[in-house]
């Protein structure tokens, strides 16, 4: 391999020569190698520095644009452009597992854009600190940077993905609308509900959902660019933290606005917390949609089996014609890294001691993988499984006619007392319900079957 030198305060370092990373850059590559090649800075994090370092090149141009000149700002937006697009994702090598507060990926996009700028150019005029920095520190860089890619991948990954997966049980439940089956409660028999209800239960689950991810973007337009090392903006033009932000909502397209107080924003990241735990909250009701159709699915012959979904693939290697309900096992495997993810977000929102917090990189991994997996697993769930559902009517009507609960319905002509000793007798002896009630003198053949309407019970 061909090396240049590149050089910093502290020195002269080898760097690849095909890589527009530079010193500082490799320091950190080779000082740790934990995780290397797998719990790299994810790439939202990477393409959300290119909107931040092109949207603080405009600011400084319109600020101070004696330092940032016309030609340096168009080259920075021009490499910035490259970041944002996602040409230039193997020159950022570095590991979440390095300083708490992101300062050398903060170094590594400024090198990246500045070489790269450079080579725009045809001259080496930009500088990693002095102009692709400018303004700013990778405290106030690195959570604005967690800001926007959260933004970004919970209103243009998750959201959609979670919407797509609601308009396919709304057709669900428009199929399955007179189809009546029975309901459980404790994984024991309940009264009757429709099909299409419990349906719309899981579609009314997933819009709250929408719902409070939404509340929880709130917050996160707020960014703290312009707080430089400890929040008072030293070394910043006093506009800097409005301007910049105007800058990247432009870039974006979305609301972001300029952190009302700059000391909170460098040391606290409740409101990733919060986004956070709108996030857990639909990988709960996805877990729990996942479970109910597998339960549902479960069979083909000694399970529920009140549902058909799509076989996808084999489900033994060692038991001829078994299929699994592999979907639902994914999504429910998801859940639970979500769910253990919000654990890892707390504890690493919960270190922001004094002015700045210094798990940041972990607290970013967390959260994106969080959303980034469950919004692949819910387009994979829908995809392959939830569209395909279908109701095994006469397994359903099996299952509704012959449930004990049914005999909730003889309350008002029996009494409570009466009715338990109506379905008790009936399960002992393995008797309809029809047949215990008139054995026990409650009521005629032809009453019951004057009062006795399951499919009215919805």
């Amino acid at each position: 391999m061909e090396y240049r030198i590149e050089h910093d305060s502290m020195g002269d370092v080898k760097v690849p020569a095909d890589r527009l990373w530079a010193a500082q850059t490799q320091r950190s590559h080779e000082n740790f190698e934990i995780g290397v090649g797998i719990e790299t800075m994810p790439a939202e994090i990477i393409h959300a520095f290119g909107v931040l370092k092109k949207a603080a090149a405009l600011a400084n141009h319109t600020l101070r644009s004696e330092k940032m000149t016309k030609e340096k700002m168009e080259a920075i937006s021009k490499a910035c452009d490259q970041v944002i697009s996602g040409a230039l994702n193997d020159h950022f090598p570095l590991v979440v597992w390095q300083t708490g507060s992101g300062t050398q990926s903060n170094m590594n996009a400024n090198e990246v854009i500045a070489n790269r700028g450079n080579e725009i150019l045809g001259q080496k005029l930009l500088h990693p600190n002095d102009d692709v920095n400018m303004s700013q520190s990778s405290n106030d860089t690195f959570p604005t940077a967690m800001h926007i890619a959260a933004v970004l991948i919970l209103e243009d990954k998750l959201i959609p993905a979670v919407n797509t997966l609601i308009e396919t049980l709304k057709r669900l439940e428009k199929e399955n609308e007179g189809i009546v089956k029975s309901g459980r409660t404790h994984l024991q028999d309940a009264t009757p509900i429709k099909f299409s209800q419990e349906i719309s239960g899981w579609r009314a689950s997933l819009e709250k959902d929408v719902e409070l991810i939404n509340r929880s973007i709130e917050p996160l337009y707020e960014l703290a660019l312009g707080g430089t090392a400890v929040g008072t903006g030293l070394n910043a033009p006093k506009e800097f933290g409005r301007v910049v932000a105007e800058e990247v909502k432009k870039i974006t397209n979305k609301p972001f606005v300029t952190a009302a107080n700059k000391f909170h924003a460098l040391t606290s990241k409740d409101e990733l917390v919060f986004a956070h735990g709108a996030i857990k909250a639909l990988a709960c009701d996805m877990m729990k949609i996942a479970n109910d159709v597998r339960w549902l699915a479960s069979g083909p012959r000694d399970g529920l089996g009140e549902i058909f979904i799509p076989e996808n693939e084999p489900g033994s290697s060692i038991m001829p014609g078994k299929v699994n309900p592999t979907q639902c096992e994914a999504v429910t495997m998801v859940a639970v890294q979500v769910m253990g993810n919000d654990v890892a977000v707390g504890m690493a929102a919960s270190q922001g001691n004094f002015e700045l917090n210094v798990f940041m990189p972990v607290c970013a991994y967390n959260f994106l993988q969080s959303a980034r997996l469950l919004a692949e697993a819910i387009v994979s769930f829908n995809k392959n499984c939830a569209v395909g559902i279908t109701a095994n009517k006469e397994k359903m009507y099996h299952n509704l006619h012959n449930s004990l609960m049914l005999v909730t319905a003889l309350n008002p002509y029996i009494g409570y007392e009466n009715a338990a000793k109506t379905a008790k007798k009936a399960f002992k002896e393995n008797i309809s319900l029809k047949e215990a009630c008139i054995q026990l003198g409650f009521l005629t053949a032809e009453r019951f079957d004057e009062v006795f309407h399951p499919e009215e019970m919805v």
